[in-house]
């Protein structure tokens, strides 16, 4: 993710609201702990999670991809009291340390783990939500995508992380970076949404439900 420059990237994160000191010691600890740290959301996207949020008062939220926990929790964080998070995660380990953090945070009681494949979770799931985040394997993410636009509600968010993928979206050759330019071609010809591909971190699609 460093086709930014990371100057920029600096100023940006300086001059973004600060996150709750849990989420800075989660942030820590998935640094020191975890084999991918990168794959953590981080303050600017997690903050922009929360706001969208907070901004369409959402009280059922969708999230592929837990990881430890940090966007499941920044967007609990913008919900209303009465939110639901559902997040789907396959790692045990992964989910154990989400877990622990939401058990410390005032808004955990919003977030409910689903462990196993996520498409078999997408798949039992009958509900409607008003945001959905896709954060999880590259290489499902078309199907993702699809599952996620028949749970979101009209007018509703969907969200989908990692979508320029360091800029290797421009030529695609390995599995998941043609998956992530699949999935990005689908929304632009998509006449069930309207979207904008916004160049935060490592792209963020930014996708309404019509």
């Amino acid at each position: 993710m460093n086709f930014i420059d990371q100057d920029v990237e600096r100023y940006a994160f300086d001059h973004t609201s600060p996150e709750p000191e849990l989420l800075q010691r989660l942030f820590r600890e998935t640094q020191e702990k975890m084999q991918m740290p990168q794959m953590l959301t981080g303050r600017l996207e997690g903050r922009a999670l929360k706001m969208l949020a907070q901004i369409i008062g959402a009280k059922r939220v969708l999230e592929i991809g837990t990881f430890t926990g940090y966007s499941a929790l920044s967007m609990a964080e913008g919900m209303t009291e009465d939110g639901k998070v559902i997040t789907c995660e396959i790692e045990k380990s992964h989910a154990a340390m989400a877990q622990r953090y939401f058990d410390a945070s005032p808004h955990g009681r919003k977030i409910e783990i689903r462990l196993g494949p996520a498409l078999a979770t997408l798949a039992g799931l009958t509900e409607f939500f008003d945001l959905a985040f896709i954060d999880a394997d590259k290489e499902n993410y078309p199907a993702y995508y699809e599952r996620s636009v028949e749970l979101v509600r009209p007018g509703g968010l969907i969200l989908v992380d990692n979508t320029l993928w360091s800029g290797l979206v421009l030529k695609p050759h390995d599995r998941e970076t043609v998956a992530i330019d699949a999935v990005n071609k689908r929304i632009i010809c998509d006449e069930r949404v309207e979207n904008v591909l916004l160049t935060v971190r490592d792209g963020l699609q930014m996708v309404r439900k019509k």
